[in-house]
Formats: C-alpha cells, sequence, structure tokens
C-alpha cells in the first residue's frame, strides 16, 4: 500500500454524488482485503494457529465496537433520530440480537485452538491492534457524530463483506471449519452491507458543510489506513515472524 498525503480541502460542498465517491475513493488503495494477513488467508497459506492469533486480536478491536457506538449514539443529537436508531439499532445488533457477536468469535477461536480466556486477555493482542482500538475509542468519544460514523462505519465497517467474502470460502474449503465454526462470518457478511451503506447514507445527508465533508473523508481514509497497518501488522508478527 502506497500512502498519499491528504489532499487538500475543498471550498465548496460537494454534491451528493461526488461526496460518495470521494469517500469511496478514500478507501480505494487501502483495503484491508489486500493486506498481506488477508491474502496468504484467501489463498489458503495460513494454519488455525494463524486464526487462534488472530481471534485474540480481532476481539479488541471489535468487542469495544458497540462501546464506540456509544460514544456516538451520545454525541447525536436527538433531532436526528435517523441517525440515533441507526447507532441504537447497530449497538443492539452487536450485543443482544440472538446471540452476542463476540461469542460467534470466541467460538471460532476455540475452534482453532485457543480458549475464551486467551481470547479476553488485552495481553495478547499486538501493539498496531492496540493502536486501532484506542483511534476507535478516540474517534467515536471527541469526533462531531457525522464525522465518527464515516471513520468507524465507512471507513472500518463497510470493509467487511469484502474481505470475509474472500475468506470465508477457503474456511470451508480448504481448512476445514464447519458451518457453526464459521458463523461469526457468515453474519457479517450480511449484516455489515446493510450497516455500511446506512452510514454512508447518514454521512452523505449530514455531512452538509464543505468543512465537515472534508473531516469526513480524512477520517475515513484513516480509517481505512488504520485497518490495513492492523491487518498486515498480523502477519508480520505471527506469519512472517
Amino acid at each position: 500500500m502506497t500512502l498519499t498525503a491528504d489532499a487538500p480541502a475543498s471550498t465548496a460542498l460537494l454534491s451528493r454524488d461526488d461526496f460518495r465517491k470521494a469517500l469511496e475513493d478514500a478507501i480505494k488503495g487501502r483495503e484491508a482485503k489486500n493486506a498481506s494477513f488477508s491474502m496468504a488467508w484467501a489463498e489458503g497459506k495460513l494454519t488455525r494457529e494463524h486464526f487462534a492469533r488472530w481471534a485474540e486480536n480481532h476481539y479488541h478491536y471489535v468487542g469495544p465496537f458497540a462501546d464506540y457506538l456509544g460514544y456516538i449514539y451520545g454525541n447525536t443529537p436527538d433531532r436526528f433520530t435517523g441517525a440515533k436508531d441507526f447507532t441504537l439499532q447497530n449497538m443492539y445488533e452487536e450485543e443482544l440480537a440472538d446471540i452476542r457477536h463476540t461469542d460467534l468469535l470466541i467460538r471460532f477461536g476455540e475452534a482453532c485452538g485457543t480458549t475464551r480466556e486467551r481470547i479476553e486477555d488485552p495481553n495478547n493482542m499486538n501493539a498496531v491492534t492496540r493502536g486501532l482500538q484506542s483511534w476507535c475509542y478516540a474517534v467515536a468519544m471527541r469526533e462531531h457524530f457525522v464525522v465518527a460514523t464515516a471513520a468507524l462505519v465507512v471507513g472500518l465497517e463497510s470493509q467487511v463483506p469484502s474481505i470475509y467474502k474472500k475468506q470465508i470460502v477457503p474456511l470451508r474449503e480448504v481448512y476445514g471449519f464447519s458451518e457453526d465454526e464459521i458463523e461469526f462470518f457468515d453474519l457479517h457478511i450480511t449484516s455489515d452491507e446493510v450497516h455500511g451503506e446506512r452510514g454512508y447514507q447518514i454521512v452523505l445527508d449530514h455531512a452538509d458543510t464543505p468543512e465537515l465533508q472534508q473531516q469526513c473523508l480524512r477520517q475515513v481514509r484513516w480509517g481505512a489506513e488504520m485497518r490495513y497497518s492492523y491487518t498486515r501488522a498480523l502477519y508480520d508478527n505471527y506469519v512472517a515472524a
């Protein structure tokens, strides 16, 4: 991945179509599906031990996702009822609907040979994962709600279906996992397509000044870079090391 400097801020409000394209372009070239760990996964080059390390890290990125969303919800003015309802529904799906998403992640990790205790232990995440988690908290707590939505839902969550669609087939056909063991991935291919698109719509609706649009674009770019770096670090720490 070649990182580029942020584009100069525009002084004009972008049209809805131009802004949507700019948001999508902010992710291009930074997609986590193209990072080394994702590529090795999709090509059948990893082992269950590598997936165990992934689970022990991924838990600490996605496990607090409802917490991130809670800060965004609290920072969203009451008049933006559609945005608040989406954020609350997203939190509900993470924590309460049917089965907690983190429990599905732990089920997968256990199938890879690790334990719930190891997965939940923050000592088992690497430094880059710790940085991604901290960045998510900082953005959710401090940024304007539409900017935080851009960062976490567009920049991070909207990428999930494209990542997992490349990974779920080899999980079945190469690595030999059962459908129950990989339910975490199947669920997120579906749910995060909906969440990602809804996030786009909230950003398109409520980033209504040139300044907010540019802040959203910057945070989407940074979010994509953070997820790419996190995914690459998994390869560097656990496969190449």
